[in-house]
């Protein structure tokens, strides 16, 4: 069954750490994210498996940063999906900062 007609909204949940995509109210996936300084780190992006093929994962990056841009942050792409995202859609290349070993040392620690 196809459930890609529901209603599909993306919400930013800070004391989690991530934004949301829901389908019909239900958590369809997420992208995890740190904030270091002025910098918004995502490094891990999900789509349940009930979800799969949808674009779900497109549609959830894309609201993540045209809500990153909103806030004045900049985006750093440590998560695979986001940094293969960011490589096909040049409106964002603007708001990003490389991944540096620093960035990646400080989200180690961020994550223990």
């Amino acid at each position: 069954m196809n459930e890609s007609s529901g209603i599909r909204s993306v919400q930013r949940v800070d004391a989690r750490h991530r934004y949301e995509i829901l389908v019909d109210g239900r958590r369809a996936g997420l992208a995890a994210y740190r904030d270091r300084g002025a910098q918004r780190v995502f490094f891990h992006t999900e789509v349940d498996d009930a979800f799969a093929g949808q674009g779900l994962g497109a549609e959830l990056v894309q609201a993540a940063l045209a809500d990153v841009r909103e806030s004045g942050k900049r985006v750093v792409p440590v998560c695979p999906y986001v940094a293969k995202f960011l490589k096909r859609h040049d409106e964002f290349a603007d708001l990003t900062d490389p991944v540096t070993p620093d960035v990646l040392s400080w989200l180690e620690a961020e994550l223990r």
